[in-house]
């Protein structure tokens, strides 16, 4: 097959290293941009007098490929009528951004936009923060150095992790979706997706006095021998880095021993403290004391105590049913079950989850959605040669479980991009979803059905589809890929979908503000915006 992908990947084997700079600079400003635009500022629908306007303006509907430029007043002070004009190139992806200084528009490198987001959102709460300019800078700092190791690096085999480790851009509304701590590169290159990393799990024995585990671990048995009175422990090196000291005493008395590593790689997909190993198509999520994007990535006490049951309930809203959808069945990938040491309950977790060989129809392959939104070497080629078609296809796999799930089990599956595969046939068509992540899913029992469907609206459309949406689009212009998902929605009789096919907005989480004012990681604000769905 010939390769089309929705949105072309950048050609990084080919760049010198001196474009790697500007480069990084665009992929870090975009997601940036996308907060501030989205969060902060007043979208201008025509020019008003004296913003400089020239050649590029466009005052309608673009598409992202024109040469548009879009414009947007800032709050605060600055110039007549209220706070500085920014005008940036682009919508999907908007690049290149403006500001209207003395008579003309001044080009933002990376680091004075991160200086002017700090000062407008200064202005516009009232309060200040140190920490989040400093990991914009290194998310953008993540992003040169992931460039220059991927142009030298073997992608992986197979389309799949190919989608996993595509994510250069990653999050497209969060203000560092690729901060990895603050660390030099050599503490965090060596496992990062972005940069095709692969490597051996490193294999621990533990007392068997001290393991603390539930559900089915079955699988890290099968790892190695562990010594007389110990059970295998596998790890990430880099968690193991990470936790340090806190382990050495451990190790000193016998609690844990070192047995090695594994005799065969593990990749990092998406989510980068999950890895994935084809050829046991075993699947193992880890602690990682990182911040990455809104949160610690660490396997939580409070949440590896509640995993049972909300795993158990998505595993029954998956069920193959016999009903009118049985015709495409939906996965859901268990996360069937933990280990962990007593003495260091959190940063030593590991989690089993299912793995991929037997979840899949015959031929099929998984891909991740995010992938297909950044674009990567596999990408189908089914939405060049017919992209209404192939959009119905993937609604059709993706929307009616997740409803099916909340309206038939109560369950809220986090249905955003990075938690969802879609598994296309050889023509590159969606033939099946899989959805992954207990820790993210939500029980109506406990949240409530108003916030649990407010929950399921912004990560399976604002997150989700809205962003595929926009993919294709940008790929096809002219293409309208709203009816298509009011047609899907609509087939569904319930009435929060009735309410939302007429609602006014939709919510959209404030990534920027939530990490400016410094709210709790898990916490989630929204902001009202425009319904596409309404017509």
């Amino acid at each position: 097959m010939d390769r089309v992908d929705l949105i072309p990947p950048p050609a990084e084997a080919a760049a010198s290293a001196d474009g790697v700079a500007e480069r990084a600079d665009a992929y870090a400003a975009a997601p940036l941009l996308n907060c501030l635009l989205r969060e902060i500022a007043e979208p201008l629908p025509h020019p008003p007098d004296g913003d400089g306007r020239g050649d590029g303006w466009c005052d309608g509907w673009c598409d992202g490929r024109c040469d548009c430029r879009f414009v947007y007043r800032l709050p605060g002070e600055g110039s007549p009528g209220g706070g500085r004009l920014l005008r940036v190139r682009g919508a999907r992806r908007p690049a290149e951004p403006e500001v209207y200084t003395a008579g003309a528009w001044r080009r933002l490198g990376h680091a004075a936009l991160v200086a002017l987001v700090a000062e407008v959102l200064r202005g516009h709460t009232g309060l200040d923060n140190r920490e989040l300019p400093t990991e914009m800078t290194d998310s953008r700092d993540v992003v040169a150095a992931m460039l220059t190791a991927r142009a030298r690096a073997t992608p992986p085999p197979g389309a799949y992790l190919r989608s996993e480790q595509s994510l250069l851009t990653g999050h497209p509304h969060h203000p560092a979706p690729k901060a990895r701590g603050g660390g030099p590169p050599a503490g965090w290159l060596p496992y990062a997706p972005e940069a095709h990393a692969r490597f051996p799990l490193v294999l621990l024995g533990l007392r068997e006095d001290a393991v603390v585990e539930e559900g089915d671990t079955c699988a890290l048995d099968a790892l190695g021998t562990a010594p007389p009175g110990y059970r295998l422990l596998p790890a990430h090196p880099w968690q193991l880095e990470l936790a340090g000291p806190e382990l050495d005493p451990a190790f000193a008395d016998g609690r844990l021993v070192r047995l090695g590593t594994t005799g065969f790689d593990a990749w990092p997909t998406a989510a980068v403290r999950t890895l994935y190993a084809p050829e046991r198509d075993l699947c193992l999520k880890f602690s990682l004391d990182v911040r990455i994007t809104n949160d610690i990535r660490r396997l939580w006490r409070h949440d590896l105590l509640t995993l049972r049951r909300t795993d158990e309930a998505a595993v029954r809203a998956f069920a193959p049913s016999g009903g009118s959808d049985a015709r495409r069945p939906a996965v859901w990938l268990s996360d069937r079950g933990y280990r962990t040491a007593a003495f260091a309950f959190e940063a030593l977790a590991v989690l089993v989850r299912d793995g991929l060989a037997g979840a899949l129809p015959p031929g099929a392959t998984p891909l991740l959605a995010a992938g297909l939104v950044e674009g990567f070497d596999g990408s189908p080629p089914a939405p060049a040669a017919d992209p209404a078609a192939w959009w119905e296809a993937y609604l059709a796999v993706v929307v009616p479980p997740a409803l099916t799930a909340f309206a038939d089990h109560g369950v809220v599956v986090e249905a955003h991009l990075q938690n969802t595969l879609v598994a296309v046939d050889a023509d590159g068509i969606p033939v099946q979803a899989l959805f992954r992540d207990a820790e993210g899913v939500k029980l109506l029992a406990d949240v409530g059905r108003a916030a649990g469907w407010e929950r399921l609206v912004y990560c399976l459309v604002v997150n989700h589809l809205w962003e595929v949406a926009a993919a294709l689009a940008e790929r096809h212009p002219g293409l309208d890929p709203w009816p298509a998902v009011r047609r899907e929605l609509a087939r569904h009789d319930l009435p929060e979908v009735t309410a939302l096919l007429t609602a006014p907005t939709l919510p959209g989480k404030t990534n920027l503000l939530l990490r400016w004012t410094g709210a709790d990681g898990a916490d989630a604000r929204y902001l009202p915006l425009p319904n596409p769905l309404v017509r």
